[in-house]
């Protein structure tokens, strides 16, 4: 495993110009402490705790939908904001704008891929969005996705369908998904000479199981499909690569697992697909082979999109191998407890370290997820959300770095009175 040392942690933190060196160096303090050790190193986590400012009263185990920046990034995103209202439309555009190529060569590199193959967006559903809306698509062309996306992606795909007569093919797949040959199979087979696009999520925003899309981009690629892969939940969650998925488009959310400001996420085109694609909003034809053709959203603010940076900054230097690990070990504090107990089901394969990582769903039989959810918020002051989906139900549970292992505790000891039948308000 590769992990920042204290000397190349602090360069990092040097380049991107930040002022925040006091909780960050401690933070590399830590991490020089830590580098050899188990990644459970009390120091550490509780260094990488105070990096945030957190509501200590509630524990929030909801941090799949937004996350909280930590301060570096919210003093970073003040310091600009407040001097971009000095004198707005010199520094926004003659110096504030122009410091986007930087955090654009940032998450290139991150991601493993040329920065003209990067585009900055404002959240995941609008990047995808971009690629749904914009790729050229005829009446009986075929997109293949599956009921467990994201509803607003499959919202955006019917859409598509009434307008321009499409066909969307929605696949089913185990929940669990213990093999994933039948993740691949169930895709695959919905494939005939009509598919031009496959859509699929790279962690299901639902139960937090990994699919193995490479199989399917590859399949695809075979086979003249586009690939789409919505990586809302999965970058900057667990350490992976471009070239580990293999796809031909990939969009996230940069305020989930990157703790970059709220309203930023990336997308990913395969440069030479880039002129296939109309932007959503209108650019010049002289830009039809430019990535930015996709950030031509109007005004906005700058300062939003340069503290990115410094969120990438903060995620490398607590490592991605490290904080995998980390979210891995929060989450085995209550599933192995619970695992157990006859009433408890998990709709993600824990018993798989390839199969998940920091977002989970359980149920426990007879209980309904929303009064759980309320229950454990109302008794308990802990924060998680419930999922009624179709094909399964049960309470989404995503811990963060900062989430210590006596919240982890907190949790699971709730949860062992539900499932014990202790607490009849949260029964069907």
């Amino acid at each position: 495993m590769t992990y920042l040392t204290r000397r190349t942690a602090l360069q990092a933190i040097a380049a991107t110009g930040t002022s925040f060196i006091g909780i960050t160096e401690a933070l590399a303090n830590a991490l020089s402490l830590a580098t050899s050790a188990s990644s459970n190193d009390d120091e550490f986590w509780f260094t990488v705790r105070q990096a945030y400012a957190i509501d200590p009263t509630i524990v929030n185990l909801n941090n799949g939908g937004v996350a909280p920046s930590p301060r570096s990034v919210q003093d970073a995103l003040r310091r600009a904001t407040e001097r971009a209202n000095e004198i707005p439309a010199y520094e926004m555009w003659r110096n504030q704008e122009p410091q986007i190529e930087t955090v654009r060569q940032r998450l290139a590199t991150m991601f493993g891929v040329d920065q003209e193959e990067i585009a900055i967006t404002r959240n995941a559903s609008e990047a995808l969005e971009t690629v749904q809306l914009g790729y050229r698509l005829r009446e009986g062309d075929e997109v293949v996705t599956t009921t467990q996306d994201y509803p607003r992606m499959l919202t955006t795909w019917e859409q598509r369908e009434r307008r321009d007569g499409i066909v969307v093919k929605r696949v089913k797949y185990p929940t669990p998904l213990v093999n994933s040959d039948d993740f691949v199979d169930a895709v695959v087979s919905a494939f005939t000479p009509q598919t031009k696009v496959v859509h699929i999520s790279h962690i299901v925003f639902l139960t937090g199981q990994i699919l193995p899309v490479q199989s399917i981009c590859r399949i695809a690629r075979e086979r003249g499909i586009l690939s789409i892969v919505d990586g809302a939940h999965s970058f900057a969650h667990i350490p992976f690569r471009r070239a580990d998925l293999d796809c031909d488009v990939f969009a996230t959310s940069l305020h989930k697992w990157l703790s970059a400001p709220i309203g930023t996420g990336m997308l990913y085109v395969r440069k030479d697909l880039i002129p296939s694609i109309w932007p959503l909003m209108a650019a010049p034809k002289t830009m039809d082979a430019d990535i930015r053709k996709f950030e031509e959203i109007g005004t906005h603010p700058a300062a939003v999109h340069n503290a990115i940076g410094d969120a990438i900054t903060f995620h490398q230097t607590i490592g991605a191998e490290r904080k995998a690990i980390r979210l891995r070990e929060l989450h085995a504090v209550w599933t192995d407890r619970l695992s157990a107990h006859p009433s408890v089901r998990f709709l993600t394969d824990i018993k798989h370290v390839n199969n998940q990582c920091g977002l989970r769903l359980v149920h426990i039989e007879g209980t309904d997820p929303n009064k759980v959810s309320q229950w454990l918020l109302d008794k308990h002051r802990i924060f998680t959300v419930a999922i009624v989906h179709d094909e399964f139900k049960g309470l989404r549970v995503a811990p963060n770095v900062y989430t210590t292992k006596d919240e982890m505790e907190r949790f699971s000891e709730a949860m062992t009175n539900i499932a014990d039948g202790h607490v009849p308000s949260v029964k069907m």
